[in-house]
């Protein structure tokens, strides 16, 4: 593989001080409050790297040097603020961006096998980054070096607790006076404002600005003229209802032409999650009215159990309580191994069968895009060659594990928290914002509201098939009820749709994706059939295939243009 461009970045800096901790120790969020966060850092490691960051809350990256050639590094729970290492000839090189130290001397090559990662999960999540040597410390974690060896270990797990003996009624003042502190403790002193897709989470937000603040909030919703797309309708109740300074913006297929190159090239390495475009656009509005910071909803769903696949993952649990001679001796025979299973009437019996006889999170992914379309029809002999295939699923078993769960619901949660929010969702969020000058803060990731998700009981967060049951019913007056009922859709991108009707945009998509098939890592007829029947016969489907490659393709271009892969 080709090394990536040397840009002529320097060493990393004996410091890095990102985002806003709060140490809870008193005497630390003194000190941290008179000589500033580095000084409460290095005192909190008197008492042990392990612990130094176990009793700090927000969101914060830290890397701070000894003159001793040590170092520690830490990530929030979320890694909302994220952290990226290296060693050099003995040295600990860290840095926000994982391009910054892949560009120190001797430069870092790019790893085919997060190439292969990103096809898989359309991000490629830590620690991995796409540059062989450079890691990412993955949230809540921390990275302890001396010198010599290089320690890292998670300092806090997620830990769900058996469930509160509280009513409905405490629970649901409890919420909304914990949601009311969260939004609070974001704000800063700014124009209060938020982004306001029209969904729950986003709406919650909205209105709890004005209750903590006492203005009410400046509100910033994206639309699509696309069937099936556009949620300004429910933006706009929300923004009667709360009585917002709302502002709108249309994205248009020309807008995507011109800023797909600006945001791709701008992440760290490539980054597929079509919501980034919607996400940019909000926050370049933002920006252009005066806002600095802007409040988003993400980790609602993942906190409170409001993801489609939690209800249907419930259903598929449903064939645990069936007798195993059942199972085995009689409905996995019969639907699988006779030709009874392709009557049409038990073809869905069938699919069901072969799906919940699967273990979690394996079950997962049978629903991954590459794994459907087929890793040999998608990629090159040589490409795979280099990868191993199941180490995706071999990452995903290993964080599945991690969380201190009974039920299988907040396992469920406990991955989205890591492999949703902190791979996909939150950098979406704030590098787009970051590239449209505007900080973002999450206050649905406040440590008070996670600690309030992981005490509620499973069947609050998912009642039957009611997706998060609680949330809803704890802020049923508070939210409009056409809110409270609408099915999930946020900033949806309609990309697929757009590229078969816009020529500019196809152009683009094609000449990006034909570029991607002369490096020898995807099929280039794989390519060809995407571009020249898939993508018209279904473009809501195939379109986010097309999306990914072109994403991938737009940042290679920037970053390691003489990208081969060798035969």
């Amino acid at each position: 593989m080709g090394d990536v461009e040397a840009v002529g970045r320097s060493v990393s800096p004996p410091t890095l001080l990102l985002g806003a901790p709060r140490f809870e120790d008193p005497r630390l969020a003194r000190l941290a409050m008179a000589q500033g966060a580095e000084a409460a850092w290095r005192e909190a490691l008197q008492s042990g790297y392990a612990d130094a960051a176990r009793g700090v809350d927000g969101d914060f990256a830290v890397g701070l040097r000894g003159a001793d050639g040590r170092a520690f590094l830490a990530t929030d729970r979320f890694a909302v603020r994220t952290l990226c290492y290296r060693l050099i000839e003995g040295q600990l090189h860290f840095a926000e961006r994982a391009d910054d130290l892949a560009a120190i001397a001797p430069t870092a090559e790019v790893d085919p096998q997060a190439l292969f990662d990103y096809l898989y999960f359309h991000v490629i999540p830590s620690p991995r980054t796409v540059f062989k040597g450079v890691r990412r410390l993955p949230p809540g974690h921390f990275a302890w070096f001396d010198g010599k060896q290089l320690t890292v270990g998670a300092y806090w797990t997620p830990e769900f607790q058996a469930p509160s003996a509280a009513g409905f009624d405490a629970l649901a003042e409890e919420f909304r006076s914990v949601l009311r502190r969260a939004v609070s403790a974001q704000l800063d002193g700014s124009k209060p404002a938020c982004f306001l897709s029209g969904g729950t989470d986003s709406s919650t937000v909205a209105g709890m600005i004005g209750l903590a603040s006492g203005a009410p909030a400046a509100t910033y919703s994206i639309g699509f003229e696309a069937e099936g797309y556009d949620e300004m309708a429910f933006a706009r109740i929300a923004a009667e209802r709360f009585g917002t300074e709302h502002h709108e913006y249309y994205v248009t297929p020309a807008d995507l032409v011109a800023s797909i190159g600006r945001v791709a090239t701008h992440y760290d390495q490539p980054f597929g999650n079509s919501s980034a475009l919607p996400a940019y656009y909000c926050a370049r509005m933002a920006r252009a009215d005066g806002v600095t910071r802007l409040l988003a909803g993400d980790g609602g769903d993942e906190l409170f159990g409001g993801n489609a696949r939690y209800a249907k993952q419930r259903v598929f649990g449903v064939y645990d309580a069936v007798p195993p001679v059942l199972r085995r001796g009689f409905l996995e025979p019969v639907l699988e191994r006779t030709p009874l299973g392709d009557w049409p009437l038990l073809r869905k019996a069938r699919s069901y069968v072969e799906q919940a006889k699967v273990a979690l999170p394996d079950r997962m992914q049978m629903y991954n895009l590459l794994l459907r379309l087929g890793v040999d029809e998608v990629l090159t002999p040589g490409f795979l060659a280099q990868v191993d295939v199941d180490d995706p699923l071999a990452q995903q078993q290993q964080v599945w594990q991690r969380a201190v769960a009974r039920e299988p619901l907040d396992r469920m949660l406990a991955y989205d928290w890591r492999y949703t929010l902190a791979e996909a969702d939150l950098p979406k969020v704030r590098v787009t914002s970051q590239l449209a000058g505007v900080q973002v803060g999450f206050p649905f990731l406040d440590t008070e509201v996670l600690a309030f998700s992981m005490k509620l009981p499973t069947a609050y967060k998912l009642k039957g098939l009611k997706l998060r049951w609680f949330f809803k019913e704890a802020l049923r007056g508070f939210l409009p009820d056409e809110i409270l009922t609408k099915k999930k859709q946020g900033f949806g991108l309609p990309f697929g749709v757009w590229a078969t009707r816009h020529a500019a945009l196809r152009d683009l998509a094609t000449e990006s994706l034909r570029s991607l098939g002369n490096r020898g890592i995807v099929r280039a007829d794989f390519i060809e059939a995407l571009l020249e029947r898939r993508l018209a016969e279904h473009p809501g489907y195939y379109g986010e295939m097309v999306w990914i490659l072109m994403m991938l393709e737009q940042w290679l271009q920037s970053h390691a243009p003489n990208l081969v892969l060798k035969p």
